[in-house]
């Protein structure tokens, strides 16, 4: 996952901003009044001093002059409507909070402001060189993250009217919390006002949040990269209009109310490296068109109504390094897909939950990188094939659990230096478990091999300071008479069982007897 929620540091943090995010007002602390000119121009000596005596380059220091010329005849001051609707945000969304004294009117909020509300110098018209760049809220974040991330607090009786955002049109990126979380709030009222050049747009955990999701077509955001949308009420699907926005490279619409058929017109966000589509109601089939997102790093599609076959077109993405489409309803008796052999830059693969049958394909080879495997309630049969063992050196986390697995855990297995869970439950697994006493300490109870009625430990095992392990279940303890046996029932030699092992020898001692008697 992580890491796509990074809200943009502010000068209160006590970071070094870049020359384009808060512009500090330079206050002089005499009343002399210097020329804008001169002071370039003895910048400049000093720049060009400085270069030679510490070997900066001629164009740094004259990229720093621009910069500083830019500064001098900029307008520094953030335009009063955006200040004032700036104040109508923050007490639309914390009422209890006196924002005025908190940040009074004569302050610089772009410099002393909220941690959450970042500023850049934007010039209206750049074709003209007389136009002076102008102050303009870019970036605003709202409702408490973390201690390191102190964005302003929402209250539970958050709101947010239709117009409040509409003053902010160089608006960027815009960041809201668990901030609407009692009171209902239309997903139109933050969406119809925000400017065409929002690029990000992050709404998590905001369950008071409803309305359709197509209000994304109309307000005609073609220049939007990031779409996070996670934990709402907001219904509707996707539609042919998502192939308009070419810039996306993230898809987030997770634990949403969305549903119905994804258009196919999807397959022309050509930069996406992220869809994320989990826990909705969307059905029908995953479109072909997907397998040509040649630059997809991650795809979850679990816990939706999805049927048919997952497209093989997804052969197709050589960068994809995380795809969970578990607890859908794929087709029965498709089996694992064999393109899987072809990711190699697979790193987790999840389908539990869907009745795709068959048995584990050897496939492994190339998948040396893979951390994570989730097969879980899939219908699997047959054998677990010992080259998940050999070739899956980096493994962390496997579940093959509720499938009807046979045969024995292979040996191989214990190989596996870095795993972290194995989940074996619920098969019809047999045989010694092939673990070490060294395994075992390592992985402990992240072993879950019960509800296998033939599978048995060894004492040795079962004796040390593990005990009987919840994991365990009801595993049987092995029999010591041979490795090789496959179950702790005992062992039929000539028809007679080990538990009548010594009486079938004394009857053969005694026929033996009679025999050397008679003929002898």
């Amino acid at each position: 996952m992580e890491d796509d929620f990074v809200v943009s540091e502010s000068r209160s943090t006590g970071s070094t901003p870049s020359l384009n995010a808060k512009v500090i007002p330079v206050i002089s602390p005499s009343p002399l009044r210097f020329n804008t000119e001169h002071c370039l121009l003895v910048c400049l000596f000093i720049l060009l001093h400085c270069s030679q005596m510490a070997s900066i380059s001629i164009s740094v220091s004259i990229s720093l002059i621009f910069t500083l010329t830019t500064l001098a005849h900029s307008d520094t001051s953030l335009p009063p409507i955006e200040r004032h609707s700036v104040y109508t945000i923050l007490a639309s969304i914390n009422p209890h909070i006196d924002w005025h004294s908190l940040y009074p009117d004569d302050s610089d909020l772009c410099d002393s402001g909220p941690h959450g509300l970042v500023c850049d110098l934007i010039s209206t018209d750049p074709t003209t060189t007389t136009n002076r760049p102008s102050l303009h809220v870019t970036e605003l974040a709202l409702g408490f993250v973390s201690d390191s991330s102190p964005t302003p607090p929402c209250s539970p009786n958050a709101s947010l009217s239709a117009t409040s955002l509409a003053p902010l049109n160089h608006l960027k990126k815009l960041f809201l919390y668990r901030c609407f979380t009692h009171t209902p709030l239309p997903f139109p009222n933050i969406t119809n006002s925000l400017s065409p050049r929002l690029e990000e747009l992050v709404l998590i955990e905001n369950s008071a949040l409803f309305g359709s999701f197509d209000v994304i077509a109309v307000n005609n955001f073609k220049r939007l990269r990031k779409v996070v949308l996670i934990g709402s009420g907001v219904y509707g699907g996707i539609g042919d209009w998502v192939g308009e926005l070419v810039e996306m490279e993230q898809m987030r619409i997770s634990r949403n109310r969305l549903g119905g058929a994804v258009s196919g017109e999807i397959g022309k966000l050509r930069r996406l490296r992220v869809l994320d589509l989990s826990f909705n109601f969307f059905d029908g089939t995953v479109p072909e068109s997907i397998g040509g997102l040649r630059e997809l790093l991650k795809i979850d599609l679990g816990s939706n109504r999805f049927v048919g076959r997952i497209p093989e077109s997804f052969a197709g993405l050589t960068n994809l390094a995380f795809m969970d489409l578990s607890h859908n309803r794929f087709s029965a008796n498709c089996g694992i897909p064999l393109f899987l052999a072809e990711m190699q830059s697979l790193k987790e693969v999840y389908l539990s939950g869907n009745p795709l049958g068959g048995q584990i394909p050897e496939i492994w080879e190339n998948l040396g990188g893979v951390l994570g495997i989730g097969f879980s309630g899939m219908g699997l049969v047959g054998n677990i094939p010992a080259s998940m063992g050999v070739f899956l050196r980096n493994l962390s986390y496997l579940s093959l659990e509720n499938n009807r697995l046979q045969g024995g855990v292979p040996e191989e297995f214990g190989m596996l230096s870095a795993l972290n869970e194995l989940n074996l439950e619920r098969n019809l697994l047999s045989g010694r478990l092939p673990f070490s006493a060294t395994f075992w300490a390592k992985i402990g109870g992240k072993l879950k091999v019960s509800k296998n009625n033939e599978l048995c430990v060894d004492e040795g095992i079962t004796g040390n300071k593990l005990g009987r392990s919840r994991s365990l279940g009801d595993l049987k303890v092995c029999s010591n008479k041979s490795d090789y046996e496959i179950s702790s029932s005992p062992v039929v030699f000539s028809g007679c069982s080990t538990s009548v092992l010594h009486e079938c020898s004394l009857w053969f001692f005694l026929l033996l007897s009679l025999v050397l008697v008679m003929f002898f």
